[in-house]
This record gives C-alpha cells, structure tokens and sequence, in this order.
C-alpha cells in the first residue's frame, strides 16, 4: 500500500511540472503581459507626467483628440470629441476652439458615484460625460493645490491664471472656504473665463492669442474629463483611498487590479464609447483603414484589421520587475509578450541591425521607431571664447569642433547603433525634417576642422595667447564610468584637431547650478518632444528661453534676432509648404551659427512575440494596446515547445526512492509476518 502511494505521488509531481507562472484558465484569454520596472507615483491625470503613470493613464483616460496610429508625421484625430477644431478668431486678437463631445460617453464604473439610501444598494455606479467635465478638468490645472506640472502650458487661456489666484486668496482668508470639496470651491470660485461650457456636449476653449500647438495636449490624459464625484471622494479619509490610486476614467480599459508595487491589471471596458452603435464609426474606435504598405510587408500590421471596432484585448497585466536580466529571460521563455533587448544580449539579438536567424526562427519581431527626441551638444553662446562676443572667431571655433565628432562612431561604440545621427533638431516623424539634407557641418572631416580652426587664429588648436592647445571646459553632472568613457571620446576627437578640453564633472545639481549661473563652456543635453512638432523643438533656441535669462530650455543662450522672428512666424503657421520653407531658414541659420553640435535622435528597439498583432512603436508616450491583438493558441502552443518539463531528475529521485522503499517494505512485511 506504501508502495502504491508514493507511486501515486510521484505520478502527481510529473503530470503537473511546469513553470508556467499564469493560471491554465488564462491560456485561451486575450491577455496581453508586460512588466513596469518604476512603480507609478500618481493616477491622477492633472499631475502625473511619466512613463510609468502613462501605462496606466494612457489606457484609462480617454482624450479629446488621439494621434492616427500609423501615420508619420503624426498626425491629430479626433477621439472623444466629433472633429478637430479649427480655429475661430475673434475681436482683440483672441483665438478659440470649439468641441463637440461624441454621445454615449460614460465614466468607468466606480463607488464614487453610488448614490444610496441607509441600508440601501446604490441608485447608481456610472454616469455620461458632460462638457462640465472638461471644464471642471481646466479648473483643476489650473489650481495651485493640484501643482500641475503642464500648468504654464495653459497661460494663453482667458482668465487661467486670475483663476488660480483667486482660489489661493479665498482659502487663505476663509477656512470655511478651504475646507469645501474642490468642486464647490471652483464654482464659488467663478469660472475660467477662457473655459465655456454650452450645454451638455459642447466646450469652448478662449485664448488670449493664436497658439494651434496647445491642440496636442488634448491629446494627452491632462485635459481628459474628470468626474469631480472621483476627486471628491478619493480623499484618503475615512479609509478610502487617495485620487493618486484611483483611476476613474472614460478609455478602453478600466483600472482592475492596482497594486502599484507588484501588479497592475487593466481589463476591457465593455461600455467604453467606441463600442456604443452611435460611435461605430468615430476614428478613435475603429482600426486604421489607412495602412502603409510597409507595414504590412515588415509584418507588423494585418491588413485584416483595417475597419475593425477596438479594442480586441480582454487585459492588459503588468508585473513589476526590478531587473532587467530576469525580465529577459521570462520574455524568452514566452511568459511576457513584448521587451526591450538588454546590452549583455544585445549582440545576440540583433546582427547588422536586424534580427539574428535564431529570434526569426523563433518567430520574433523586431519594432524600431525613431523617438522624437535629440541628444546634443551645447556651447554657451554667452562665453568670451565660443561664444557670440567672439564674433566670427568663435562661429568657426564652434563649427570646427563640430567637424570633428563622428556621431556614427559614437552610436556604434556606445549605443549599439540604436540611433540616427541628427543633422539638425528635428528628427524623422516630425513636420520640416528632411531625410536628404546633409548639414556639412555634421559630416566628419578633420582636415577641414583644422583649417577652420587656422581661419580663427588657432592654428593647429595652438592659442596665440599662451602658446599652448586651446584649453577649453566640458562641464557634465554624470560621473558615471560609462559616461565618462563617452566624453573621452569626444575630447579625444577634439584633441585630434589640437584642442585641449578638459572634463569637469560634478554632481547633478551642481551642474545645474554653474548652467545657471552660465559658469559652463561646453555641455551634453537632450530633448524628447512634449507633442510631435517642430514648435516644440525650435523653440529651445529662443532668445526669450534663454536660460540665463529666464531659467528656461535654452541652455545655449543662443540669441539671434532673425532666427527669433522667423520662429514668431513659424509657430502659429499651418504645416505647409511655406511653413516648409520658414523652417529650411531657421535650420540654415542653426547650420551656420553651429550653438548646438546635434548628436543623434534616438532609436527605440522593440522585441515582440510571433502572437502579438498589430504593434507599430509610436516613438512618443501614447499607448498602443487597444490597437494591439493576440493570437492565444499559438502562445500556448509556443510556450510548451520552449518550456518543456525537464523530467529526468524527478525520474531519477523516483528511482532512488523506490530503491530505498522498496527494501523497507519487504523487511516491514518479513518481521510482521
């Protein structure tokens, strides 16, 4: 009988082998899984800003506008609302946009709303979005309370700032006051004039002057609709939770599961606007029917799709994973769908910038999208040396230096080729970029920097003034080994010209003290765009931004009149040919003046599993999985062809203790007999 049990036991132990760490129940649900390595700080869309909230955020919080999936440039579409608006100018100079909400939008079903009796079930769990939403949203960021980080983004709305002053002056002199829900102190308050609402589904934004970039951020989960029942009820009193754990939204998913340290679920919102039979047709809700033929030949669309409602997943789950390595080897395994490619693998992974014949066998897919971003390096145009009072002197000094440095050099030393050299600060995806224009001041060519730097009175880099190289600063707030091995690199390419340029790192913060204080010579900076447009990165170059001045982006302190009057021109135009055209000149200007030496724009690689349908990187923050899809089947499938149990060493304990039990029983049998 003993026999027979541990027989039975180890059949058990065999049969059920496995490291699969999900519920067998899951394996023919559409669940995508993916992995957060930060835990996010807040959900609540008026503040949070990162990458890690965008997960979340970007999912549960539908906008008014989205971006068109797989068109680039980037292009606006509308989401909650019926259309992009145009413009209306009115008296003054004034500008306005005016929205339309599409019908049948309703909250996320959540607590907040049960309005009950004592002893009662809720009347309710929901409610349709209204205009009010938007316009109690604006209130919000524009409340010095809330802190919102995009607050000054809205300065341009009538009224935005009066409004916030207002609230703060109140709440100091009436305690009464300060004590209401925020809702109640936004009406007594008075509105936002720039904010007006008409009716249930109709909003009107009002601006001081033209400003069409701020349409963007109606792409972004900052002004979606908020339901201040939410907000006044995730208070944190009496134990319930903070808005900053709560998500109640309007979008696709619904927050299912937060655990923000651990595990994060999202699940398929089934009464999502998109699935309501008046919206069949809205942009936002149906699979692009616009698809690029490239597209479907790299394979990563399936023109099948093209019209289809979205979206196609059950859930969204994500597991948080402090290490990388760990986190790679379980994407290999098949147990997360998607994952970016490790530096120890990425030789491995990657040859000649496509996939190795062992991930193609394995039926991978390689995603690759130019981020908009650009990495540079700055000069401080304020410096007697390299800067503007050093006249034409120091414009050759500058475009000398930026002869020297080979970017493609750089990428494959220390990026592992992931990037695209910049030729200007506009990378690919963004209107005005031009993938033929060579700036030549960005093509390496050490004989020419060394004549450039003769025409400045440094010939051979020797300074006339000491007899000895140039001696010039590069200021960094990284001290790591690995950032230290890349700026040798650089001053060592400058050394090759004659110069004499000598690392001064400190920490961070004291860096950003001396860019401050304009106590700096050379530095290494990057930008990645707010919204995808060539506003957003020209703009870095203004006079008005100059961070000396103002503490704003500039940190060249690049001023240059004309530069200034084109970009006055530029911002407000339409993306034309004539827009076009005023950006080839500021670019030329930038190309001559050399306050920037552009690095690279850099190059996101996505690695993602034979199952997973329908991912095209967008390259900025917005979420992607309600266009995304997954073949189940094959996952299981592929999953047990790679995980197959190793059973030989439980065969091997089965045989051990058999030999072991067996003698026992026999004598057990033999001395009771």
């Amino acid at each position: 009988m003993r026999l027979t049990l541990v027989a039975g036991l180890c059949a058990v132990l065999l049969s059920g082998c496995t490291n699969d760490p999900y519920p067998a129940a899951d394996r023919t649900r559409k669940i995508v899984y993916s992995s957060f390595f930060e835990a996010p700080k807040t959900l609540d869309p008026a503040v949070a800003y990162t990458t890690a909230e965008q997960i979340v955020t970007g999912n549960v919080f539908d906008t008014l506008l989205d971006y068109h999936y797989l068109k680039r440039p980037y292009e606006l579409m509308p989401g909650l609302a019926e259309a992009v608006p145009k413009p209306e100018t009115l008296p003054g100079g004034r500008q306005s946009y005016r929205f339309r909400l599409r019908p049948g939008i309703r909250f996320h079903e959540d607590p907040c709303f049960g309005l009950v009796q004592p002893g009662g079930q809720p009347t309710r769990t929901t409610r349709e979005v209204t205009a009010a939403d938007l316009a109690f949203q604006f209130a919000r960021l524009a409340d010095p309370a809330v802190n919102s980080p995009v607050a000054g983004t809205f300065a341009d709305v009538l009224g935005f700032a009066d409004f916030g002053k207002r609230l703060t002056e109140k709440r100091k002199a009436d305690p009464a006051f300060a004590a209401l829900p925020p809702h109640e102190q936004y009406k007594r308050a008075g509105p936002i004039d720039g904010i007006v609402v008409h009716g249930e589904r109709d909003f009107e934004l009002v601006l001081a002057s033209p400003n069409p970039q701020l349409l963007y951020w109606f792409a972004m989960p900052f002004t979606t609709p908020m339901a201040w029942e939410a907000v006044a009820y995730y208070d944190g009193k009496d134990g319930r939770p903070n808005l900053a754990d709560r998500a109640v939204g309007t979008g696709p998913f619904r927050l299912a599961l937060y655990e923000k340290q651990h595990r994060i679920v999202l699940a398929r919102n089934e009464a999502w606007y998109g699935r309501a039979p008046e919206n069949a047709g809205a942009p936002g809700a149906v699979f692009p029917r616009e698809i690029d033929p490239e597209d479907i030949e790299a394979g990563r669309i399936d023109p099948a799709y093209a019209g289809r409602r979205l979206p196609f997943l059950d859930e969204i789950r994500f597991t948080r994973e402090k290490e990388s390595i760990p986190l790679f080897n379980k994407f290999l395994q098949g147990y997360y769908d998607k994952s970016g490619i490790i530096k120890e693998s990425f030789d491995a992974v990657i040859v000649s910038g496509d996939l190795s014949p062992e991930m193609k066998a394995r039926g991978m897919r390689l995603d690759k999208e130019v981020e908009p971003s650009v990495s540079y390096l700055g000069f401080n145009m304020e410096d007697p040396t390299l800067g503007a009072p050093a006249g034409d002197k120091g414009r050759r000094l500058r475009q000398a230096m930026s002869l020297a440095i080979d970017v493609e050099q750089y990428l494959r030393l220390f990026t592992n080729g992931r990037g695209v050299p910049a030729q200007s600060p506009l990378p690919p995806g963004i209107f005005g970029y031009d993938k033929d224009y060579r700036n030549p001041f960005r093509q390496p060519d050490t004989k020419r920097a060394r004549r450039l730097l003769a025409e400045a009175g440094y010939a051979n880099g020797i300074d006339p003034a000491t007899g000895r190289p140039l001696k010039l600063g590069f200021d960094t707030g990284n001290t790591g080994a690995e950032a230290l091995l890349q700026y040798e690199f650089l001053i060592g390419a400058w050394r090759e010209i004659g110069l004499d340029v000598e690392i001064r790192a400190t920490t961070y913060n004291q860096f950003q003290q001396k860019v401050r204080q304009g106590a700096y010579q050379i530095f290494t900076w990057g930008w990645i765009a707010d919204f995808p447009d060539p506003e957003n990165f020209l703009f870095l170059l203004t006079c008005e931004n100059a961070r000396s001045k103002n503490n704003g982006p500039n940190t060249a302190g690049f001023c240059d009149p004309e530069f200034d009057s084109l970009y006055n021109t530029m911002k407000n135009m339409p993306s034309d040919a004539r827009r076009a055209e005023v950006i080839a000149r500021m670019l030329a200007i930038l190309e001559r003046e050399r306050p920037w030496i552009e690095l690279f724009h850099r190059e996101s690689y996505g690695l993602r599993h034979a199952w997973l349908l329908n991912t095209k990187s967008m390259g900025i923050s917005v979420p992607t999985e309600k266009y995304q899809d997954v073949d189940a089947p094959l996952r299981a499938r592929m999953q047990a062809e790679w995980n197959a149990p190793v059973r030989w060493p439980l065969y091997l304990a089965l045989i051990a203790l058999i030999a072991v039990t067996v003698p026992a029983v026999r004598t057990y049998y033999r001395e009771r007999l």
